[in-house]
């Protein structure tokens, strides 16, 4: 199926305009539904037919009301009833209005295709949207749970529990060695080092020799 494809270069449009089929250019003649009637069948615009009634909505005839006589498939213009002007010689003619300026206000609903025309465009409206699927969150993990300190049970106290702990003798503390102090410490270490001293041969200085030097003769230097 042929569809008029967008263009934006004016000499494209005007070609398009000019070379478009039939069934094109039955779409192109479309208008405005008014707003009963696009309460009632849920659609925006309709392609005009013979028999339907508009009105005009922009132009020198504003407001002008009549049913549609003749489609000029080939000009892209509408013939409506009531809208004529008269000539210089007195002879009166229909005044071409171009769909775009127009609001259909009843349908002529004859034709059983424009029923069913009709009746889809309803059902596509009517369609219910799907929602956008959200996007999948991870799971986040949780934290261990800390472990609840379990209490032990009160212990009920007793007479014998009270006497036992007055009885018992207090318990004596284990004496802790006292700490060296410094001046200790010193005479210790002086006392090792002289200790080490004795140890300790004295070294024994050996006395290095003297190298005899040789004399030189003159008989030897000759």
């Amino acid at each position: 199926m042929q569809t008029a494809r967008p263009v934006t270069k004016p000499t494209k449009q005007r070609k398009m305009l000019y070379q478009a089929p039939d069934h094109v250019r039955h779409r192109l003649l479309a208008a405005h539904l008014s707003p009963e009637l696009r309460a009632t069948h849920i659609a925006k615009s309709f392609p005009v037919r013979s028999g339907d009634t508009i009105r005009v909505m922009r132009g020198d005839h504003k407001g002008l009301e009549g049913k549609i006589t003749r489609i000029d498939l080939k000009k892209y213009r509408i013939y409506v009833e009531g809208l004529t002007r008269e000539k210089v010689d007195g002879t009166t003619i229909f005044v071409p209005v171009h769909p775009s300026k127009l609001m259909i206000t009843r349908l002529n609903l004859d034709d059983k295709w424009r029923k069913k025309i009709l009746e889809r465009k309803q059902k596509a409206q009517k369609k219910p949207q799907k929602p956008a699927k959200k996007p999948k969150l991870e799971p986040v993990q949780k934290p261990p749970e800390t472990a609840e300190l379990k209490q032990p049970p009160e212990e009920k106290i007793t007479e014998e529990k009270v006497t036992a702990a007055i009885e018992r003798p207090p318990k004596k503390r284990a004496s802790k060695p006292r700490k060296k102090t410094k001046k200790a410490a010193a005479e210790k270490k002086e006392a090792q080092a002289a200790e080490t001293k004795t140890e300790k041969e004295p070294k024994v200085q050996r006395k290095r020799t003297k190298r005899k030097s040789a004399k030189k003769t003159e008989e030897g230097e000759g």
